[in-house]
């Protein structure tokens, strides 16, 4: 009876364990394009040139949730089968083996997303860089207006 009560301790203690070091807070989002520092802000609309236009990739990090589904899951398959220590044994090897494929999928179906950091030299010679989520069919070489924290054909 003792060898059970350790067993189960242990299977609880490494689910536990693994559990809360998968877990992560969640990423901040902000939905807003970038806007660039406008330090002494003209009233007006500068004008300039797109010099470069680059994808970056802005990694987002799993919510832990996959870890979680798929250990509750493995649990519950692994407690199907044995009997006593091995029924023990069989559940906390299905809550390990679960949380680990749950975050894996979760990692495989999440999609980075992309953000284009266009840069500008404007008129009076400064250099700007802005990040946009979208920005349709700029290329470099465009006369744009920046106004506002917005980037406007010109």
């Amino acid at each position: 009876m003792p060898i059970r009560t350790t067993l189960l301790s242990t299977a609880a203690l490494s689910a536990l364990v693994l559990v809360t070091a998968c877990s992560s807070a969640p990423p901040r989002r902000d939905d807003r394009i970038a806007e660039a520092p406008i330090v002494n802000a003209p009233v007006y609309g500068e004008y300039g040139q797109v010099t470069s236009i680059d994808v970056i990739a802005v990694a987002s990090r799993p919510s832990g949730a996959g870890a979680i589904i798929g250990a509750v899951l493995g649990g519950v398959v692994g407690n199907q089968f044995g009997a006593g220590a091995g029924r023990a044994l069989a559940t906390g090897a299905g809550v390990v083996g679960g949380a680990v494929a749950g975050n894996a999928v979760e990692n495989r179906n999440k999609r980075d997303d992309e953000v284009f950091r266009v840069g500008i030299r404007l008129d009076n010679g400064a250099q700007r860089f802005m990040d946009f989520h979208r920005i349709d069919d700029l290329r470099v070489g465009e006369r744009v207006r920046f106004d506002n924290g917005q980037l406007y054909r010109n």
